[in-house]
């Protein structure tokens, strides 16, 4: 879905370099994509030794990694957004120290 929203916007004519907001909006979807298949590529080795029946203590491993993975890229994107939501005008320009 990520790569057809970026056709999308090619064909719009809004590229990376284009402007900032487009550079951040390619960045941001460029990791999160990098995110998700990680943690598929996690899941399917982890699925996969459970199939070939792997021994449970190595299957129990396989399952702790995957899911820490998985909880902390939520808590890292739940920071993020917070972190964006709660940027105003102002902020940005105390932080840059234009204020």
């Amino acid at each position: 879905v990520q790569m057809w929203a970026w056709q999308m916007l090619y064909a719009a004519q809004v590229m990376p370099a284009g402007n900032p907001a487009a550079s951040f909006f390619y960045l941001l979807t460029a990791l999160h994509g990098l995110n998700v298949a990680g943690g598929l590529i996690a899941w399917g080795v982890t699925a996969t030794g459970l199939w070939r029946q792997a021994t449970p203590a190595r299957a129990e491993q396989r399952i702790r990694l995957c899911t820490r993975y998985w909880h902390f890229l939520l808590a890292v994107w739940i920071l993020l957004f917070a972190t964006l939501g709660g940027l105003t005008p102002q902020v940005v320009r105390f932080i840059c120290g234009t204020a």
